[in-house]
């Protein structure tokens, strides 16, 4: 049998979603709904939240692979920082920057 035109190889089909263009439809598969509650009784931790440290023009900051610098411009994406041999933008979360 041949593959193609929504046919798999054991005689299998998939559906064909006309919104998605001809792609393979995937189902629950969204960004859009919420997650889910952590139940009081359950005996896995929840997922923790992440915090995103914020930063002001003329902070100073501690990047992992560029060294010391100065924060010259800042705004929820992304931060720029001078570290005297380059400026770099340094986006959102920070995870190898730290405020000193």
């Amino acid at each position: 049998m041949e593959v193609g035109a929504g046919v798999l190889k054991r005689g299998f089909t998939v559906k064909r979603c006309p919104v998605n263009r001809g792609r393979a439809h995937t189902r629950g598969v969204s960004s859009s709904q919420p997650p889910q509650r952590h139940l009081a009784t359950s005996p896995f931790a929840p997922a923790p939240e992440i915090s995103v440290e914020t930063f002001a023009c003329d902070d100073l900051v501690q990047h992992d692979a560029y060294g010391m610098g100065r924060v010259i411009h800042a705004d929820s994406a992304a931060v720029i920082v001078d570290f005297r041999t380059q400026k770099v933008r340094v986006p959102s979360p920070f995870h190898k920057m730290t405020k000193l």
